[in-house]
């Protein structure tokens, strides 16, 4: 439950600090005087949007910080776990937001994600507000008011999981129908390109040792020339370089006996001899082997033609970009022709995921129509004490033509409050008071379903008065003592009157700003502010009896 609630510098509160008791309370105050800033601070804790207008005149940052118990009873361990927060019995919201627009969270003086907050917060406390009426309408809310007295939570997540693998497994089964049907258009032409690398037979070396031997070929008779020539002067007879080191060594060899320095003089040339000579041989060797052949030129021409357009057809520099290509389309062909069988594999399973999505929402249905009876019975049983004595309610089910992520069910609540009146959809016939009524029914109903520390009444008996009135507060009060705090903002002093305890909403004004302020009233200040509801700001006599009375019953 609530504990305590500190706001600093938001709106007109300058500093707020005030604690709450357990079971019901009521929270009072003229039009104007703050209520809607608390519930709005409040607001900030549940994560909603920060305004930086809500910031004081003057302030830095406003800061809003609630304390709640939430003791073993209320379960929460699990949202801790996840998200890696230490827990305790006593759990703290903090919330600052500065002027320049940036906003913090804390849980347990943790900084934490917005989202954390919000989850968290949600557990907490619940605001009830007049805007929420309009939920009534909606078949959202009213399929999660039967999933929580049907008790549905496990079944539901189970029902997301499956609903969200089967939409996963069509939405990839359209994109392999699509890119089948798109790959099969381009067969042809992938077919086409694949058969003509495929039929160029190309060696990823090749292109290298084409060109060079283009190059030898083109310039045969220039090559055969130099060769001639450098053969020429390794072999001729009277300059020839092996005829003149030849010569030179048998000159050397000839004076090693009586110049022993010339030894290794002819060691050298010995060697530069054989050297060259190999050299001389591997030259005459090259100058046979080289022939202008007018048709291998063009043999090889014609290779490198083929490879120079494929390489500026595909854009490419190299063979093995082309061979790279080449493997691409390759594996496109076997995609292409594997498609079929992983069409029919992936069609099996979405329609097997598709059944097991059948099988839990008709789970849910089955639930939620039991549920839907038990609401039925439970809103006569509630709203003919509230002065609706001919009511009736009923929860109409259909099914849809394909699940959605709530299921297969269509819900809407119907209401009528006269004999001969037809049921129609509660926002089309039901006045702001009988709105108000059918609100208090349904959250007294779902809360003993869930386990929510506090709720927060803001002026929920709109348009109600007298003995609905108090009726209204029995029910709150009621709510009040299971495990479970209630507050209510009212106007009403039969409301007013039964609280355990009672808060003043007001403002004074200062010579420089106006402030609002909240604190617990005495129980004599109790009977002159419920006094003052009944008479208005004339205070007498018959008011103050009529509120001790409402006191003391």
């Amino acid at each position: 439950m609530l504990h305590s609630l500190y706001i600093q510098n938001y709106a007109l509160i300058e500093k707020l600090d005030i604690s709450f008791e357990k079971g019901f309370s009521v929270i009072t105050g003229e039009t104007g005087a703050g209520k809607s800033i608390i519930l709005g601070a409040i607001g900030l804790l549940l994560g909603q949007r920060a305004d930086m207008k809500a910031i004081r005149t003057g302030a830095s940052k406003c800061i809003i910080e609630a304390r709640f118990g939430i003791g073993e009873y209320y379960q929460m361990h699990s949202f801790f776990d996840e998200n890696e927060l230490e827990f305790d019995t006593e759990c703290i919201l903090r919330r600052e937001v500065s002027a320049s627009g940036k906003s913090r969270a804390f849980i347990n003086d943790t900084p934490v994600a917005l989202t954390q907050m919000k989850e968290l917060g949600e557990q907490l406390i619940d605001v009830h507000s007049q805007h929420q009426n309009l939920l009534l309408n909606k078949e959202d809310f009213q399929l999660n008011v039967l999933d929580i007295l049907a008790f549905n939570e496990e079944l539901l997540e189970n029902y997301h999981r499956a609903f969200s693998t089967w939409k996963d497994l069509e939405k990839e089964l359209h994109r392999l129908i699509d890119k089948a049907e798109k790959s099969k258009s381009d067969e042809d032409y992938i077919r086409f390109q694949y058969e003509q690398l495929e039929e160029a037979g190309l060696a990823e070396d090749e292109q290298e040792l084409l060109e060079q031997e283009s190059e030898t070929l083109t310039h045969a008779e220039e090559i055969k020339s130099a060769l001639y020539k450098a053969d020429q002067l390794f072999f001729s007879d009277e300059e020839g370089l092996l005829s003149g080191l030849k010569e030179t060594f048998n000159t050397l060899s000839g004076i090693q006996k009586v110049y022993y320095s010339s030894s290794e003089l002819v060691e050298r040339i010995e060697s530069t001899y054989i050297e060259l000579k190999d050299i001389a041989q591997e030259i005459s060797s090259r100058m046979e082997e080289v022939e202008f052949n007018p048709v291998r030129l063009e043999e090889v021409n014609e290779r490198l033609d083929l490879i120079y357009s494929l390489q500026q057809k595909h854009h490419v520099a190299t063979i093995k970009e082309l061979i790279e290509l080449k493997d691409a389309f390759f594996a496109r062909l076997s995609e292409i022709t594997s498609f079929d069988e992983l069409i029919d594999e992936l069609t099996q399973k979405r329609d097997k995921q598709f059944q097991e999505v059948k099988k839990l929402a008709s789970s849910l249905t089955q639930k939620r129509l039991k549920a839907a009876r038990e609401v039925e019975k439970q809103m006569q049983n509630r709203l003919i004490p509230l002065g609706m004595p001919n009511i009736r309610f009923k929860v109409e089910m259909s099914q849809r033509k394909e699940p959605v992520i709530s299921g297969e069910d269509t819900v809407n609540f119907l209401f009528s409050a006269n004999k001969n009146g037809a049921l129609q959809q509660i926002s089309s016939v039901a006045s702001g008071g009988e709105i108000a009524r059918v609100m208090l029914s349904i959250k007294a109903m779902i809360a003993g379903a869930v386990k929510l520390p506090t709720i927060v009444f803001d002026e929920i008996d709109t348009g109600v008065s007298g003995e609905i009135a108090d009726r209204m507060a029995d029910i709150m009060q009621e709510m009040g003592e299971q495990n479970r705090q209630v507050i209510s903002i009212t106007h009403l002093p039969q409301i007013a009157a039964r609280g355990n305890a009672h808060y003043w909403v007001y403002k004074e004004d200062n010579d420089t700003s106006t402030n609002s302020h909240i604190r617990r009233l005495s129980e004599d200040e109790r009977i002159t502010e419920i006094a003052h509801m009944l008479s208005g700001s004339k205070l007498t006599e018959a008011a103050l009896n009529n509120a001790r009375e409402l006191l003391n019953k």
